[in-house]
């Protein structure tokens, strides 16, 4: 008969409680290090004024349809030293920048007609890496969100309008002073050659008159 006790002997192998793992306290370093990389978005030197979750559409000139651009937020930035104020939109997942333009005095925004949360402009884009002119439409959640987007783009288009005027106007000043100066210098340069002028004469009308005195004591 055969014996059942390698049975037996397996079965209790097998109801044998399972070991914790011990804690040797051994630290493994990594094989690669990995350093911290600084990650440049190009806004370091702009302060934010808007930022919203919105969609973007543009205008499909050859297919006379709206195309979607993306859904992520759009920026208004202003740079830290110039005051110049753009338009920056980029996608939530892929951070790709669908919208990117500055925001100038010429610039009007209005209200999509039949949709109270979206509005258009017109703006000459980069966002592809060349100046495209494009219709842009874009849509908020609300319509909250809609009237704030318009009335910071339309107060920023009028303070931009104001610092191009205050920049024509210290162009137009700046170009007086330089006519003035130029003026000044010609008129100093005119009197010089009037002085010139005038001396020469004194000396000719000088030589005349001793010639003259010469001429009657020889003639005595």
């Amino acid at each position: 008969m055969a014996s059942k006790e390698p049975e037996h002997e397996h079965r209790e192998d097998e109801e044998a409680p399972v070991a914790d793992d011990e804690d040797t306290g051994a630290q493994v370093a990594p094989i690669v290090k990995l350093e911290e990389i600084a990650v440049s978005t190009g806004e370091e030197n702009e302060d934010p004024i808007l930022d919203l979750k919105s969609k973007l559409y543009r205008f499909d000139k050859e297919g006379n349809q709206w195309k979607e651009r993306g859904a992520g937020t759009v920026k208004l930035l202003k740079h830290k030293e110039t005051g110049k104020v753009r338009l920056v939109m980029r996608q939530s997942k892929t951070l790709k920048i669908c919208a990117n333009h500055l925001v100038l005095p010429t610039m009007t925004v209005q209200e999509h007609a039949g949709n109270d949360k979206s509005c258009l402009w017109h703006a000459t884009d980069f966002a592809d890496g060349e100046l495209k002119d494009e219709l842009f439409c874009i849509r908020f959640a609300s319509v909250e969100n809609c009237k704030t987007f318009m009335e910071v783009f339309q107060e920023v288009a009028e303070s931009q309008k104001s610092k191009e005027e205050n920049k024509d106007a210290s162009a137009a000043a700046e170009s007086l002073e330089k006519l003035s100066v130029e003026e000044k210098k010609a008129e100093g340069k005119a009197g010089e050659e009037e002085a010139v002028g005038t001396k020469e004469e004194k000396e000719t009308e000088k030589a005349d008159a001793e010639k003259k005195d010469g001429e009657a004591a020889s003639s005595t």
